[in-house]
C-alpha cells in the first residue's frame, strides 16, 4: 500500500506541463503524463512517469485514454491546455475553422476530459485544475488586446462554472488557474516570470485548497482573480 498521491497532467510535453510533472515529482507524487504522441516522449523519457498519449481535441482520444486509466484513483487532475489562435486576434478576420479550433482546444474539450475522468478523482480531498489566465476575467478586461484568445479563456471559466453549479455539492474542489506571463513558447522571452517559478506556485495552490471543496479562480501565488 502507498500514500502517494497521484496526479495526471494534461499536455506535458514542454513549457508548464512538463514543469508541472517535474515539480510533482519533487514532492513525491505518482505522476501521469500526456502528450499527443506518447512514441515520442521528448523529455519525459527521463523522467519517472506513466506516458499516455492524448489528442485533446479528439473525443475518441479521450475515451481511449479513460479507458487506459480504469481503477487508477486520482488526487490531481490537471488540464493544461491552450493555444493563442490566429496572430491577428481580430473577431472581424477571424474564420470559422479558426474560431473553432481556438474554442474548442481551449475550452470545450478541456470540459469534455473533465466530465469522463470525474469519476476517477477523489472526491474528498481530490482537485480539479484547470490551467486559465487572468486574461479570461470579464470584470478584469480594462485594457482590451489578444481579444479571441481572451474570450477562449473566458468560455473555459464559464464552462467550468457551470460544471461546478450542475454537479451541485461534491467536495471536489476545482480551481481555475492562471500561472503568471511565464517565459514558454506561448509567453515569449520578455515575460518576467520563468516556469519553475509558475509550476512551483501552481502545485503550492493545488496542495493548499485540497480538502476545501467549491471553486476558485487564483494566480500562482494564491491571490483571487474576479471573474
Amino acid at each position: 500500500m502507498t500514500n502517494r498521491k497521484t496526479a495526471l497532467v494534461v499536455g506535458a510535453s514542454r513549457g508548464l506541463g512538463l514543469g508541472l510533472v517535474r515539480e510533482l515529482l519533487v514532492r513525491g507524487w505518482d505522476v501521469t503524463a500526456t502528450l499527443r504522441d506518447a512514441a515520442h516522449p521528448g523529455e519525459l523519457a527521463a523522467l519517472p512517469v506513466r506516458i499516455e498519449s492524448l489528442q485533446l481535441d479528439d473525443a475518441g482520444s479521450q475515451d481511449r485514454l479513460v479507458e487506459d486509466l480504469v481503477g487508477l484513483r486520482l488526487d490531481l487532475v490537471f488540464i493544461n491546455a491552450g493555444i493563442y489562435g490566429p496572430a491577428h486576434q481580430s473577431a472581424q478576420d477571424a474564420s470559422l475553422a479558426e474560431v473553432g479550433q481556438l474554442f474548442m482546444v481551449n475550452a470545450v474539450a478541456p470540459l469534455r476530459l473533465a466530465e469522463r475522468l470525474l469519476p476517477q478523482i477523489d472526491t474528498a480531498r481530490g482537485v480539479l485544475a484547470f490551467m486559465t489566465s487572468e486574461l479570461g476575467s470579464v470584470a478584469g478586461n480594462e485594457s482590451g488586446g489578444m481579444a479571441l484568445y481572451r474570450a477562449s479563456k473566458a468560455a473555459l471559466n464559464s464552462l467550468t462554472r457551470s460544471f461546478v453549479a450542475e454537479r451541485g455539492e461534491t467536495g471536489l474542489t476545482v480551481l481555475n488557474l492562471h500561472p503568471g506571463w511565464v517565459r514558454t513558447d506561448m509567453g515569449g522571452e520578455a515575460a518576467p516570470l520563468d516556469v519553475a517559478t509558475s509550476v512551483k506556485g501552481l502545485v503550492d495552490q493545488v496542495e493548499a485548497y485540497a480538502g476545501q471543496g467549491g471553486q476558485h479562480y487564483l494566480d500562482y501565488q494564491g491571490s483571487t482573480i474576479d471573474w
